[in-house]
């Protein structure tokens, strides 16, 4: 595997963080919701962005 320069690590640590925030703004939001389909939509936002976060994240492995 190529080596990851500074620059793409710091890339890629900034939009980790951006994805680990998004994820704890949408489950504040279900949690914050009585209505059922928000809340539903709101769950699954928050697992697509987690997905995005557990994907950079196994790159950098």
């Amino acid at each position: 595997m190529a080596q990851i320069t500074e620059k793409e690590l710091s890339a890629i640590s900034d939009l980790l963080t951006v994805e680990e925030n998004l994820v704890a703004k949408y489950k504040n939001y279900a949690c914050s919701t009585s209505d059922p389909v928000l809340k539903n939509q709101y769950e699954q936002i928050a697992q697509r962005h987690q997905r995005h976060f557990d994907e950079l994240y196994a790159n950098l492995k």
